[in-house]
């Protein structure tokens, strides 16, 4: 992990930040002004999901079965929870006890820091917010949320929202609520998808930010994937999201 003094990661932010005039800034819009104060540097982390190896030699014959009957898998994947463990099926080439250790492996894995970054919440201009964020996780901070269209504009265009996120405890990021928006357009050269969700920890030991784009070619080729999360402590005096 990355030992970088606080002062120099607000130093940092102070140049990503865009500079209003506080007297003419309006109240942030609720959805993200209950994450984050106003013009005030939050610490954060970057983290990544770390899975028990032993978890691999399950995960290979699932790939192995979904190659040998590819509709049936994709049928059987569809109808699943996103992001959590498909349901026991023996097409999936997996005993019902090397099912259950998978599950118990999957429920042990680790949710590890790798970079500390610092966020702000700032006004860009009337009616538009950005969340400025340091080193690694300065891709979100060219998104603006454009209060009066409930959407985030990127340079790939606009993300518009989608579902709201109520995720399961054994979904890849654990148990946690939030909004998202979506950015998807196929043509031509290829497909582009663009994520990107707020949202709380249902134990409410963190808020989260959520990023994640995509570039695929036509031809089939990943010409960009990047992916970022990004936890950090609630505001004092929070409320932890109710629990379904």
């Amino acid at each position: 992990m990355t030992n970088m003094p606080f002062s120099k990661l607000i130093s940092a932010l102070g140049c990503l930040a865009v500079l209003t005039c506080a007297g003419a800034q309006a109240a942030a819009p609720k959805l993200l002004a209950e994450l984050l104060p106003l013009d005030t540097p939050v610490r954060g982390e970057i983290i990544t999901v770390i899975r028990p190896k032993e978890i691999a030699a399950y995960m290979a014959k699932v790939d192995e079965a979904a190659k040998n009957d590819p509709a049936w898998y994709t049928e059987f994947a569809s109808k699943a929870k996103p992001g959590v463990p498909l349901p026991f099926d023996e097409k999936l080439g997996l005993t019902r006890a090397e099912y259950d250790d998978y599950i118990k492996l999957w429920a042990a894995r680790e949710f590890r820091a790798i970079q500390p970054v610092v966020l702000q919440l700032t006004q860009a201009r009337p009616g538009e917010w950005s969340i400025q964020v340091t080193g690694a996780g300065s891709a979100i901070s060219i998104l603006r949320y454009i209060e009066k269209e409930d959407i985030f504009k990127s340079p790939n265009g606009p993300l518009k929202r989608i579902e709201e996120i109520d995720a399961d405890e054994a979904s890849t990021l654990g148990g946690w609520t939030g909004h998202e928006w979506r950015f998807e357009e196929e043509n031509a050269l290829g497909r582009t998808k663009e994520n990107f969700a707020v949202g709380k920890m249902k134990d409410g030991k963190f808020n989260m930010l959520v990023y994640r784009a995509q570039e695929v070619s036509a031809q089939g080729t990943r010409l960009y994937d990047k992916s970022l999360v990004i936890r950090f402590a609630p505001l004092a005096g929070a409320p932890a999201p109710k629990k379904p």
